[in-house]
Order: structure tokens, then sequence, then C-alpha cells
């Protein structure tokens, strides 16, 4: 640690930043007031994440300017960073959660797409690959909230080992500041994908917990925000309870639809989800990087 210590002296400058914010610091600020208030609206999960996805774009030319480097590099302990990376390795493993819980549902739901347009063993065959598919969602669901829960305490952790008085300068305060309510603003977001993936986002009172839980994450902050349920019912939630309600009179026109739909909404958001992946995956190299100057 010690040597690492004296890269972080070697490459510390002394003259003075600009003190007007970089153009890149303002779009980051106006993507994350844009999401937050998000929170207190009817907005659509796409459109969130499509809001997100512009915001770590932002930030992944953020974290590569020298301007940055040179900030966080002031700084002559690595706590700021190392809290950085930490916050980037949970925003990654929620991410992964997310996708690996879409991919879950996929494959069950095509099998039992299969089944139907097939007409493999008749209602029967299609009231037996239902409930298969019901007992699939019950893992997921479980993972969901396992990954939530090892979230929490995972965050409570690195939030505590963090101590944002250690930061004298002023700069590399308010850029970490700024990095650090990007990682709540996700954090955020990625909770209320999984509770649309497992079928809870009509529930006010899972959405106000999850809000709850990211809201610990805050360093010095005097902003609040207050979330709101979905308006509506996801297509995951749709679908668990048309196939839990299932008899003899199946309509099978009407299943195929909400499959449909859901194959739809399955296919945006791994496509949202692989793009934050792949920013993520840059902003964090771009720490390390950092880190090792």
């Amino acid at each position: 640690m010690e040597a690492s210590n004296t890269k972080y002296n070697l490459h510390a400058r002394s003259n003075s930043l600009p003190s007007r914010p970089h153009p890149l610091i303002l779009q980051c600020n106006e993507h994350l007031e844009r999401l937050r208030s998000s929170h207190e609206t009817s907005s659509s999960l796409s459109q969130k994440l499509g809001a997100l996805q512009d915001l770590h774009e932002c930030v992944e030319s953020l974290v590569q300017l020298p301007l940055t480097q040179d900030t966080l590099l002031l700084e002559p302990q690595e706590n700021c960073v190392d809290a950085l990376l930490d916050g980037s390795l949970r925003l990654l493993d929620v991410c992964t959660s997310a996708k690996d819980s879409l991919l879950h549902t996929k494959e069950c739901m095509r099998e039992l797409q299969s089944v139907i347009r097939r007409k493999r063993g008749g209602e029967e065959g299609i009231m037996a690959e239902a409930k298969k598919f019901l007992s699939s969602r019950k893992v997921v669901k479980k993972a969901i909230v396992k990954a939530l829960v090892n979230l929490k305490a995972i965050a409570k952790k690195g939030n505590n080992n963090f101590n944002s008085n250690n930061i004298k300068d002023q700069q590399t305060l308010a850029l970490v500041g700024l990095l650090k309510d990007v990682e709540v603003v996700t954090l955020s977001i990625f909770e209320s994908l999984l509770d649309f993936i497992s079928g809870t986002s009509s529930s006010t009172n899972a959405k106000q917990g999850s809000w709850n839980l990211v809201s610990k994450l805050i360093i010095q902050t005097k902003r609040t925000t207050t979330s709101s349920s979905w308006c509506y019912e996801s297509e995951f939630s749709q679908v668990d309870a048309a196939l839990a309600s299932i008899s003899e009179n199946i309509n099978i026109s009407d299943m195929q639809n909400q499959l449909e739909k859901l194959e739809s909404c399955i296919q945006d958001l791994e496509e949202g989800l692989e793009f934050m992946f792949r920013r993520l995956i840059k902003t964090r190299v771009a720490l390390l990087n950092i880190l090792n100057h």
C-alpha cells in the first residue's frame, strides 16, 4: 500500500484546477436530475433505462478525462478511488443478476412457446409446461431476493469503510460525490428492474423498501428523493398470474399474445443491460488505471 501511496504523491499536481465545471460534469448532473425526477413520475422502465444509458455514456467519457484523473490523484489517500471501485463492482453484480434472471426466464418461456406451437401433449402438455415455467420463475425470484440481500450487506460495509471527511480537496470531493450519486441512482433503477422481473414491481411497499436501501449509500448529500411504484403490472407478473390460474379452458391465442409481449420485453431489457454492462466495465477499467497510475 505504501508503494501505491508513493505513486500518488509523485503524480500529484499543485496547480489549481479550473473553477468552471467541465461540460461533461454539467451533462452528468443534468442526466442525474432527469433520473431523479423520473422517480416521481410515471416514466416507464424502458425510459428510465434509456436515460440511465445516457448517464453512463457520459460518465465513461468523464472518468477518462485527464482532468478527472488529475483530480483523483490529488487525493493522497486511495480511499476515495477504492470506494468508487467497490461501487462499480456492486453495480456490475446487480447488472449480472438482472441479466441472469432474464436469461433463465427467457429459456423457460421459449420451452413453453414451443409446446404451445407444436401442441405437444395437447392441453395437458401445455399445463405441465406452464407448471414448469412457474417453478423456474420461483427460482428466479429467490435468486433476486438473495441478490438484493447480499447487495444490502455489501453496500452497508462499503459505505462504513468510506469517510469523505478524509478528502480535503474540494474538486476531489465534488467529483467523488458526483460519481457516488451516479452509483445511487443506478442501483435504484437496477433494483426497480429486478422487482419488475420478479413480478413485484406493482408493489408500493416493495419499491419504497428498495429506494430506502439504496438511499443509504448517499454520502453527504442534502437532496431527498421519493420513489413511486410502477403504474402498471409488468409483463412478467401478467404472465405469472395467467399461468397460475390456468385451467382446462385454455385460451391458446391469449397465452401466445402474452408470451410474445414478454419475449419482446425481455429482448429490450437484455439489450439495455448489455449496453450498461459494457459501460460499467469500461468505467471500472478507467478507475483501475487511475489507481495503478
